[in-house]
């Protein structure tokens, strides 16, 4: 059966391709970051300032949703949006990154993975058409495959052996999903390690089983960069020219703009949160770390050229006292400026392909980064 396509690409640069996603609850500008709210909330920032920092689209996560409050709660409530009052598009992992973090409260085997949930113990089993059946209770836009993520280093053949279970699943991910409404999209996830065979294979079968958009998982899990540079440029061109490329899990702000560089289109990490909590901000200039001693007397404020007003307001002297001291405020703003900091990348990045000079915006983005940030004389 082919699916119908809601992906209209808009320019390219290069490799690097600007377009628009259209899903039910609205449309996606890319290349696009997605936040990720991994039970239905952003840690540390709150809806509206990622809509107010130019998000398009955000993450939730199938596993920690279906355990609580559940998908079928979550349905009878409206459904996702509705719940979180996000109203916009949403895409939901399948549960298959919890099958390689989870690996000691989990058993694996072809019909499904079984975890013992991390809340309370009690058996909980997550099957392809059982993946699917919680993303469409949840009632996100895009729903993906269920798949084995297999953490890096590994051998050939435990990679080959979770590259060929994840087609299988692929195979009965697309079936479950036959019944969804009109517009609502379904990934396929490409697998295969860092074996340039395995992710060519892989891809080319998704492609024979058909799918809205295709992603690119099981990177950023341990390899070096060049590594993972190196395998999407084996997958990105051997997928549809036509079709959403998704890099799972990814990453620093320099993954991001070699991966855009090499023809993705969406990412989803949860960096800029997670290191806004632990006091390190990104900005033009790289990543400041705000618990180091140099910052408490300094009054500047952290990017005085940022759109986000946070970063332009506060000073590094008082975003050091709230981290050291431990407020919640300093998470909080540390949060809210990395988001906006990662969406004002991709915003930049869809202008610049659009008007054909990516190569010298990632030229100047790189160099402010290698620059560094200079502390007062």
């Amino acid at each position: 059966m082919t699916l119908a396509n809601h992906f209209v690409l808009k320019g390219r640069d290069g490799e690097a391709r600007t377009g628009e996603l259209t899903t039910p609850n609205g449309t996606v500008r890319t290349p696009a970051f997605m936040p990720v709210g991994t039970a239905g909330a952003m840690k540390g920032i709150h809806w509206r300032e990622i809509r107010e920092a130019g998000a398009d689209i955000v993450l939730g996560n199938t596993y920690h949703l279906m355990l609580r409050p559940g998908a079928e709660r979550i349905a009878a409530l409206g459904g996702l949006q509705r719940f979180t009052t996000w109203n916009g598009p949403m895409l939901t992992d399948s549960g298959g990154f919890q099958v390689m973090s989870l690996a000691q409260l989990r058993k694996l085997s072809e019909h499904a993975v079984t975890f013992r949930s991390h809340i309370d113990g009690a058996s909980v089993e997550l099957s392809p058409e059982r993946s699917i059946e919680v993303q469409r209770l949840l009632g996100s836009d895009i729903a993906m495959q269920l798949d084995e993520c297999v953490r890096l280093p590994a051998t050939h053949d435990d990679i080959e052996r979770a590259m060929q279970l994840s087609l299988r699943w692929a195979e009965r991910s697309k079936r479950a999903f036959e019944t969804a409404p009109p517009g609502y999209m379904l990934f396929g996830i490409v697998q295969g390690g860092d074996v340039p065979a395995l992710r060519r294979l892989s891809a080319l079968r998704l492609i024979d089983i058909g799918f809205h958009g295709y992603a690119i998982g099981g990177l950023a899990v341990g390899e070096p960069q060049e590594v993972m540079l190196a395998m999407i440029e084996v997958a990105a061109p051997t997928l549809p020219q036509d079709r959403p490329r998704y890099l799972m899990g990814v990453g620093t702000p320099d993954d991001i703009l070699e991966a855009v560089a090499r023809g993705i289109d969406m990412f989803d990490c949860v960096m800029p949160t997670r290191n806004g909590r632990h006091g390190l901000a990104f900005t033009r200039r790289g990543p400041v770390n705000l618990r180091n001693a140099r910052h408490a007397d300094d009054p500047r404020p952290l990017d005085e050229e940022s759109s986000w007003p946070a970063a332009r307001t506060y000073s590094r002297a008082y975003l050091h006292h709230l981290v050291k001291s431990g407020e919640t405020l300093g998470a909080m703003l540390l949060s809210e400026i990395n988001v906006a900091y990662y969406q004002e990348l991709m915003a930049g990045m869809r202008a610049a392909i659009a008007g054909g000079t990516f190569a010298a915006f990632r030229a100047s983005v790189k160099e402010r980064w290698q620059r560094g940030d200079v502390a007062p004389r």
